[in-house]
């Protein structure tokens, strides 16, 4: 069947009343080093123990159709959009044709590298934007701050205007008082994992060892005096949480006995079996859904034709930073991986029909792109790269901590 070429033409028809309700991107992917490599998903926290995420899934693994089978989670659609957004930051930063063009909230402190509305958590509605100031007043006194936190489904133009991605990957502005407005994300995606072994014990992990040699010195072993004053020497370097853990560790220390210095990266660290292990798979799936659905409940006082150029223009810019990301198959450490073939672009043609897609790749990403931000201009819609500057709020820069959990993605 011949694949149609994926056109602004095609998706401003997804985005008027009674279009196609998604768009789906599936790919197949593998071990980079074989299929006998064990891979790493994200460890995720439950209680204090690190684990695995594992769920049951509905997937067709041997071509006899579809069936019950245990999976894990490799890429969460959290981090999913995380690298969507990386992507297109790093487009916009490198000033790369239509995507540097794309409106957003920049907030800066002394001291660090600014970040913007693609970055932050809560993109538009984070913490940093609205503890911040806007021309020495508050952020959130600001009239056009304002108007695009009162926006609603209804009109979003100020919100589209000011940072389009909380329109593309949701975002909620779960703090506020009162009119808590709230966007689902219209783009989701995952990597899953069908796990080699489906039997029983196939979601038991076996444990990992880890170990580290130092050819200088093996073993240092110093005495709490010795130790604190390494201490008070790098304490500015050091982690509040490591800092806090010697204390404890010199405080404990009977009298002439000494510390082991691995927690200032000094001596080996013996071999371990205390690590989550690898997990086989004999199937890796990446899958992404762009909801035309969900754009299709926006509207920006536009009129028929120029809603459905809004909605067509977000979607354009979800395709970018989807297409973009797919350049850097990058997700962790033991987790490299590769694509064994092209991934597959279907439009839902509704009612049972599907409509097979060309794949599309950067290049074509930013023609169309650029198309949808020309058609969406003509209905006067404000895309220039417009940058809503905040300065950060000091109070959050002095406490700044350095410890963060390395769980998760």
């Amino acid at each position: 069947m011949t694949k149609k070429h994926l056109d602004l033409t095609t998706i401003t028809a997804a985005c008027r009343p009674g279009g196609a309700s998604v768009l789906t991107v599936n790919s197949e992917l593998a071990p980079a080093a074989g299929p006998h490599a064990g891979v790493a998903p994200p460890r995720f926290v439950r209680g204090s123990q690190a684990v695995y995420a594992f769920e049951t899934r509905y997937v067709d693994i041997d071509g006899s159709g579809p069936q019950a089978v245990s999976t894990v989670v490799l890429d969460s659609k959290g981090s999913a959009l995380n690298r969507i957004e990386e992507a297109l930051s790093t487009a916009i930063h490198d000033e790369v044709g239509a995507v540097s063009s794309t409106p957003r909230i920049r907030v800066s402190y002394d001291g660090l590298p600014p970040v913007t509305c693609l970055e932050l958590p809560h993109r538009a509605f984070d913490g940093h934007v609205r503890a911040g100031t806007v021309d020495g007043k508050p952020t959130t006194d600001s009239d056009r701050y304002r108007a695009a936190r009162n926006v609603t489904a209804a009109n979003a133009r100020p919100l589209l205007e000011l940072s389009p991605i909380s329109l593309v990957l949701g975002a909620w502005d779960s703090t506020r008082k009162t009119h808590q407005v709230r966007f689902r994300s219209a783009l989701v995606g995952e990597v899953i994992g069908v796990l080699a072994d489906q039997g029983p014990d196939g979601r038991d992990v076996s444990a990992r060892g880890a170990a580290r040699f130092e050819h200088l010195a093996p073993s240092v072993r110093l005495s709490p005096e010795d130790m604190e004053s390494l201490v008070q020497a790098q304490e500015a370097e050091l982690s509040v949480k490591n800092v806090e853990g010697i204390r404890k560790d010199i405080a404990r220390a009977k009298k002439g006995g000494t510390i082991s210095a691995s927690p200032l990266g000094l001596g080996s660290i013996p071999p371990s079996l205390d690590g989550l292990g690898l997990v086989s798979c004999q199937r890796i799936i990446r899958s992404h859904v762009l909801s035309f659905s969900a754009l299709r409940q926006l509207r920006f006082g536009l009129g028929h034709d120029g809603d459905a150029a809004a909605r067509a223009l977000l979607a354009a810019l979800g395709l970018n930073g989807l297409a973009r990301s797919f350049d850097e198959l990058l997700l962790r450490a033991n987790c490299d991986l590769i694509e064994t073939a092209e991934p597959v672009f279907t439009l839902d043609g509704r009612y049972g029909r599907t409509i097979p897609l060309e794949a599309l790749r950067a290049e074509a990403a930013d023609e169309l792109l650029e198309a949808a931000v020309q058609a969406a201009r003509g209905f006067g819609v404000e895309w220039q790269g417009q940058v809503f500057e905040v300065v950060g709020n000091p109070l959050i820069v002095g406490a700044i901590a350095a410890d963060t959990d390395d769980e998760g993605n």
